[in-house]
């Protein structure tokens, strides 16, 4: 396990690791005419086994970010695969949960998702702001899909060009939560930061970011 990072293991999430293939409980949440995003809590199961599996053995480093003129340390770690990581033939560090994930989420949506990428927040200080993802510089409507391990934290959404708040989620704990349509060009979403004692929390990112040879998904 990576020095220095707290979490507390769920007795409700313990056991082998396992994701819904129905989706039971998948709500979507229209955000407009052409952006929803889909929540699927407890999507999942064991997701405590695949956390302690990632602290271990991915390779977490920080970026370096420019705010405000300034250079600083991105508040998380990340680490990733930016290959056809859902492949047979890709990297085999990619661990064989996260690529079953990918696989099914991609037969569900009929999208090649051929990029995952991890964020790990250590505790409250850590955050990411505002944004939509970059896969929307090189899509008309990229697809997101993001499965939430460890603590609850909060994931909000507002209209861009807006500083209003349209929706909060707070998930955790094995929550998938899948962004389509325009959402990414329209909309920005953000991870705040909390001054409540909580522990470790890795968002695992599944993206789509190059398009079909023949059309979009």
């Amino acid at each position: 396990m990576k020095s220095g990072i707290v979490w507390q293991p769920s007795l409700l999430d313990a056991g082998p690791a396992d994701f819904d293939v129905s989706y039971d409980g998948l709500r979507r949440i229209e955000l407009d005419a052409e952006s929803w995003v889909d929540y699927c809590p407890g999507w999942l199961r064991g997701s405590d086994t695949v956390l302690a599996e990632l602290l271990a053995s991915a390779d977490w480093g920080q970026r370096i970010v420019h705010m405000y003129e300034r250079t600083l340390p991105e508040p998380r770690l990340t680490a990733g695969w930016s290959t056809d990581a859902v492949d047979e033939s890709a990297d085999d560090s990619v661990p064989a949960m996260v690529r079953d994930m990918a696989k099914d989420l991609g037969a569900r949506y009929d999208v090649h998702f051929d990029a995952i990428w991890m964020n790990l927040y250590r505790d409250g200080a850590d955050s990411v702001a505002w944004h939509g993802d970059r896969n929307r510089h090189v899509m008309e409507r990229p697809m997101v899909a993001t499965v939430s391990l460890g603590a609850r934290r909060r994931f909000m959404l507002r209209r861009r060009g807006t500083s209003k708040i349209a929706h909060v989620l707070e998930p955790g704990g094995g929550d998938l939560i899948v962004m389509g349509g325009r959402c990414q060009h329209d909309w920005e979403h953000t991870v705040p930061k909390t001054k409540k004692a909580v522990g470790a929390r890795i968002s695992i990112t599944i993206r789509h970011s190059r398009p079909a040879s023949t059309s979009e998904s």
